[in-house]
């Protein structure tokens, strides 16, 4: 019998060993990065059995086969409805600055959505101006109200936008809200889901996590955009999600969330309501494609507000916005202002920057002082050093948990959504960015960084060398992990 026992436990590390060198064939074999790659290696190793559950799990961008047969047979119409833009007059690359046509151009080839004039964009920076603008908005719809979150928490201010929903719908607005599973299981918990349906709003779980599904699609895959679309008319993106501040993440001991909207009017807001089209037709089978942009005459007298759209995740163009993003940094001449929550870069992002700064550009980092994220916390000082040794200036935020995903090219150019700099925005999640050529805007966003900027402390290099030892092993153990955050 103990012979019999030796030899299963024999087979049994052959089955395993086999099987984990299945799993390392496939990661090399899908040709990352080479981070990523040497990350999931160590892992499956020196995680015995684990390792190996966790790449099958979260390894891959599995997004379900439903979903992936779905988007194949969508593509068709959604690529013909963003080709007839190009027929507007909205569509004016030669209005382009030098830096929003290499853009342009690269969301051209890949994404087929190009940049569109005529777009009035308000900057709003405080929560109570975004919630009670977005109550005002819906207060006035007329026909339609699309919106979509990764998180809705319920309290304060956020339960009157629920409440003027349903007054919406009670007046005949037709509304759709979509809602990430993970993200809003607060909302969903609630008693609001239930008043909703009851007056008439279509309520959808996308992502639904559920212990059965893990074995068919990845779980950490996130539907983390920002959108809401009001008569095809008024259009809102950001960082923000559908919370009130007062009222999210009381006990995380990170202060405050802050963030920002933008308010958006004119040719692109069909644009984002298709994006949420495409997003709402995935995860419940409908379609309903929103109408194109008016084909109005523009003032040749008056700037034309150029702005580019940009979406990312399954189903699209991969690592778009990183491409995106890569391409902002490399055309910098003189200075580059990145506002983000949470900063584990990719290997390129992190030669950019610091290519950037040696090059003689001004490249300011701000951060916040605390995260709700320990692991991400810890790999992302890691990169501090190499950072501040290039010359790149990092501000740690202390007026809250600093939520606003921006970047500023030159005080002339900007990039403002939902994409952390992270790899899990880069690679993984739905996000939204847009890319303005527009030099009003910018220089109001800027002016908002450098607010942020003077609620902040400079880390200083010398300082930051002389940090305790076990900090550092701490720091290089969540390294070693930095690509699959």
């Amino acid at each position: 019998m103990e012979d019999f026992y030796q030899i299963l436990t024999l087979v049994g590390l052959f089955a395993y060993w086999l099987i984990a060198a299945g799993v390392v064939i496939r990661v090399i074999i899908k040709r990352r990065s080479i981070g990523v790659s040497l990350a999931w290696m160590m892992v499956i190793y020196f995680v015995p059995f684990f390792g190996v559950l966790g790449y099958l799990l979260i390894g891959e961008q599995n997004w379900g086969k439903a979903r992936e047969n779905r988007a194949k047979l969508m593509y068709a119409p959604y690529r013909k409805w963003f080709a007839d833009l190009y027929l507007f007059r909205q569509y004016r690359p030669k209005e382009l600055t030098e830096y929003g046509h290499s853009i342009s151009s690269l969301c051209e080839q890949r994404l087929g959505i190009p940049s569109l004039g005529n777009n009035q964009l308000e900057l709003q920076s405080s929560p109570q101006q975004i919630l009670n603008s977005l109550i005002a908005d819906i207060e006035g719809a007329q026909s339609s109200i699309n919106l979509e979150f990764y998180i809705w928490h319920p309290g304060g201010l956020a339960d009157k936008v629920v409440q003027a929903l349903i007054d919406a719908a009670k007046r005949g607005v037709e509304i759709k809200l979509l809602l990430d599973a993970a993200g809003s299981r607060q909302f969903f918990k609630s008693h609001w889901p239930k008043q909703l349906k009851q007056s008439g709003i279509e309520v959808t779980e996308a992502l639904v996590v559920s212990p059965l599904r893990m074995f068919f699609r990845r779980l950490d895959l996130r539907m983390h955009r920002k959108i809401v679309i009001i008569d095809n008319q008024i259009g809102y993106t950001g960082s923000m999600n559908l919370v009130d501040p007062a009222f999210f993440k009381q006990n995380a001991h990170v202060g405050q969330w802050i963030d920002v909207m933008v308010r958006i009017t004119g040719s692109n807001v069909p644009v984002l309501n298709t994006i949420n089209s495409w997003d709402w037709e995935v995860e419940t089978n409908h379609r309903q494609l929103p109408e194109a942009p008016e084909c109005i005459e523009l003032n040749a007298d008056h700037p034309i507000d150029m702005l580019q759209v940009i979406p990312s995740g399954p189903g699209m163009p991969s690592e778009i916005i990183h491409q995106v993003l890569l391409l902002s940094i490399y055309q910098a001449k003189s200075k580059i202002v990145i506002t983000t929550p949470y900063f584990v870069p990719s290997e390129n992002l992190m030669f950019a920057l610091t290519s950037a700064a040696q090059r003689g550009v001004i490249v300011e980092l701000i951060i916040p002082e605390r995260n709700d994220s320990t692991m991400v916390k810890w790999a992302s000082r890691s990169f501090f050093g190499e950072l501040l040794s290039a010359g790149v200036k990092i501000y740690r935020f202390k007026g809250g948990l600093l939520h606003t995903k921006s970047v500023v090219i030159d005080q002339n150019h900007c990039l403002i959504g939902t994409v952390n700099l992270d790899m899990r925005s880069l690679w993984l999640n739905n996000e939204v960015t847009l890319a303005v050529d527009d030099l009003a805007f910018t220089q109001e966003l800027s002016q908002l960084q450098q607010s942020y900027i003077d609620d902040s402390t400079q880390l200083e290099h010398e300082r930051w060398r002389k940090r305790p030892v076990y900090k550092r092993i701490i720091e290089q153990f969540f390294y070693m992990f930095s690509p699959l955050l």
